[in-house]
């Protein structure tokens, strides 16, 4: 089997006290770390940008988003795995680019999707910025229909910018044209960012449900999940700066009036309940403008840790035949 990912650099090897995994031949696992820290560039110089150093920063305060794994959690009612020792939480590790072979971290970072997916496993994504959410969408073909549901101040519906057609200003215009993506859901939107008027419209024509941050701040979350069809797949897109800079304060673009942390909790707990959470990213943290506290970074890790023991709670991994 072709290696996909290689080791995390420093610090916390692994998020939140996982397993380090980076055979990822006949994975078997039931949630699954997945550092994706490159997307496509614009420009020469974005080649590499801070974003890219954002996956290993999160890992990097593992101990300040949960201090023991064993300990009890308000937010999830329980210990982080909900004291169960059949749950396999692994680390895979980093898809870094070949510099022999430019795009190719992009396959990659499908192929390890696939992977995850076929061994039964939820991914989590680390990125990055936004347009590792492409590559790894399409790892999803052989889930079903799947509903995107994308927390974001941004709608990132461009085409192409300098003819790149796959980065992070384009990623929801291109999950609206893979066959499996039935519905999209963009939460938080507020503020100006790369979309054009025809970009709105195109969002409008295709049937994406837009919802500005002020109607949340109106209406409620409970209220956005009554709007989000029951009984799907769904898979979750958080950009930092989808949530209020308040909380989420090491982003490019800080827009104030963003998603609090209460309506991304509530959000992730409906969606868990509401039918089948595939998969989950966060990008666009920029860890050189974090403050001292590293409170982008926790934020972070504190809905990674709501996703988890959420789908544990909700029996996620019951049935499962792990052998």
């Amino acid at each position: 089997m072709e290696q996909l990912t290689v080791t995390p650099r420093t610090g916390h090897k692994t998020l939140l006290y996982s397993e380090l995994v980076t055979d990822m031949s006949n994975l078997k696992a039931d949630i699954a770390i997945l550092g994706v820290p490159f997307g496509s560039a614009y420009t020469p110089r974005q080649f590499t940008n801070d974003q890219s150093n954002a996956p290993q920063a999160i890992r990097d305060v593992t101990d300040r988003i949960v201090r023991a794994p064993e300990h009890y959690d308000f937010d999830i009612d329980g210990p982080l795995l909900q004291g169960r020792n059949d749950i396999r939480f692994v680390d895979c590790g980093d898809v870094l680019p070949d510099l022999a072979v430019p795009g190719d971290h992009q396959r990659r970072a499908e192929l390890a999707i696939r992977q995850i997916l076929r061994g039964g496993g939820m991914p989590i994504v680390l990125g990055g910025d936004h347009g590792i959410t492409n590559p790894v969408l399409r790892g999803f073909d052989e889930v079903g229909p799947v509903t995107i549901v994308h927390i974001d101040a941004h709608l990132d519906w461009r085409d192409e910018v300098n003819g790149v057609r796959d980065g992070l200003s384009s990623v929801i215009r291109r999950a609206s044209e893979l066959p499996f993506v039935k519905h999209i859901v963009q939460i938080g939107l507020r503020a100006q960012g790369s979309g054009r008027p025809a970009d709105f419209e195109a969002a409008k024509a295709w049937g994406a449900d837009l919802i500005s941050a002020y109607e949340l701040h109106d209406i409620g979350m409970d209220a956005v999940l009554a709007r989000i069809p029951d009984g799907g797949n769904y898979y979750l897109t958080i950009d930092a700066d989808g949530l209020d800079p308040t909380i989420m304060p090491a982003v490019d673009g800080p827009a104030p009036g963003g998603v609090n942390f209460v309506q991304a909790r509530k959000l992730i707990h409906g969606l868990v309940k509401k039918g089948r959470v595939v998969g989950m990213d966060i990008v666009e943290i920029q860890p050189i403008k974090d403050n001292a506290s590293k409170l982008t970074c926790v934020t972070a890790g504190r809905l990674i840790v709501n996703l988890i023991g959420a789908t544990i709670r909700a029996g996620y991994f019951d049935k499962k035949d792990k052998a």
